[in-house]
């Protein structure tokens, strides 16, 4: 195992590393700079095995254990940042104005890098890791592309196991949860259309701003009224869209937003009511309802046994005072859920600190939190393959 005062050690160099990605963050795939960057230190560390191109632009690196054969075990970190433009303040800055990594993929892959070294080193293990570094977390699949391209199967991958940062939760602490630890996260659009006239004639019109307003009033009962309140779902209408002046009712309207569960069969319950009241609420209006619905991250869905070897290997390293093992779920989604549909494994929360929110132009992540980061890879490799 190894201790967090251990890994603070080599803290220095991996907040370098961290520092160095923070500066030059790129977009979904358009990852080039940052993979190479990761493959150059892979190379340096002595991995058995390096290959790039991976789900386009991913990077994996096999180290071999030195106790005899098992299984391989994959350990994933994002690479891309945000289209956001920083204004953390941090000598550090994005050298790039307009991108930034507003949700600590730096951290996540510098963590990683660091784990990947000590492991490369230590080989204290049977079987072999998989050190999996993903594109395209930001809203580009970039885990369902890597799985596409056949990374379980080319590199043996029997489990998979991810992370995540969160700002508040304290430095040293981690938060999981056996099931749905986060929610599938869908996309919809309604054109509610009508039939436009005089602001002052409105009888011969088909008011689509009234009958749209319904509908999103409508919406809401699917979730207060229709699925059991233990259970979370959020319908949230997020846009509307519908004329342009003060005195003419329009032909349509446009309403866009989100649906999220952490069921998958609340998921398919969702997406058929909110099809079916916005149908029926803009007809009893005498207005139509054309529903576009895209299904984006399913649920990120922890498995028993897996998160069980997770919470021993976190609980091994800063007790189980700092161990939330039946945290709340959160309501946000994460690619990770493709490669956890693929393979057995789960997904943890490392704490971030007292820092600003994910997505927000100040966040930074927290250096602090980087022993503990990769004390925990380092403790479930050691967990899970044990001799």
């Amino acid at each position: 195992m190894l201790h967090p005062d251990q890994a603070a050690e080599v803290q220095s160099d991996v907040i370098e590393w961290r520092r160095h990605l923070h500066r030059n963050p790129e977009l979904l795939y358009d990852v080039h700079q940052t993979a190479g960057f990761v493959a150059e230190k892979l190379a340096t560390f002595g991995c058995d095995l390096i290959e790039t191109g991976i789900g386009k632009t991913g990077v994996v690196a096999i180290i071999k254990g030195s106790l005899g054969e098992g299984p391989v075990v994959g350990l994933r970190a994002d690479l891309d940042a945000l289209p956001i433009l920083e204004n953390s303040g941090k000598p550090w800055t994005s050298n790039f104005p307009g991108k930034s990594h507003s949700c600590g993929h730096d951290g996540h892959t510098a963590m990683l890098l660091g784990a990947a070294r000590h492991l490369a080193e230590t080989r204290r293990f049977r079987g072999a890791v998989a050190v999996i570094f993903q594109p395209a977390e930001e809203g580009g699949a970039g885990a369902l592309a890597m799985v596409e391209d056949g990374l379980m199967e080319k590199f043996k991958i029997e489990q998979v196991y991810g992370m995540h940062n969160e700002p508040k939760l304290p430095i040293g602490h981690f938060a999981i949860r056996k099931g749905g630890i986060l929610a599938s996260a869908d996309t919809f659009e309604i054109l509610v259309q009508g039939r436009g006239s005089h602001a002052g004639q409105p009888h011969l019109s088909i008011d689509p701003v009234v009958a749209a307003a319904h509908v999103i009033v409508g919406l809401q009962t699917v979730v207060s009224r229709e699925t059991d309140p233990l259970q979370a779902v959020v319908i949230t209408v997020a846009s509307i869209h519908g004329g342009d002046t003060h005195n003419v009712i329009p032909n349509a309207v446009r309403l866009t937003g989100t649906v999220r569960t952490l069921r998958s069969d609340l998921r398919d319950f969702g997406e058929r009511r909110l099809k079916e009241v916005a149908q029926c609420i803009a007809t009893a209006h005498g207005a139509t309802a054309s529903i576009t619905y895209d299904r984006g991250y399913p649920v990120t869905f922890n498995h028993d046994r897996e998160t069980d070897f997770a919470v021993a290997a976190a609980t091994s390293i800063v007790g189980p005072a700092a161990v939330c093992a039946g945290a709340d779920p959160r309501m946000a989604a994460e690619d990770f859920s493709y490669m956890l549909e693929a393979r057995p494994g789960a997904f943890i929360i490392i704490g971030n600190g007292d820092t600003a929110g994910l997505h927000n132009p100040a966040y930074d992540f927290n250096d602090e939190a980087i022993p503990y980061g990769i004390s925990y890879w380092v403790s479930l490799t050691e967990t899970v393959l044990a001799a």
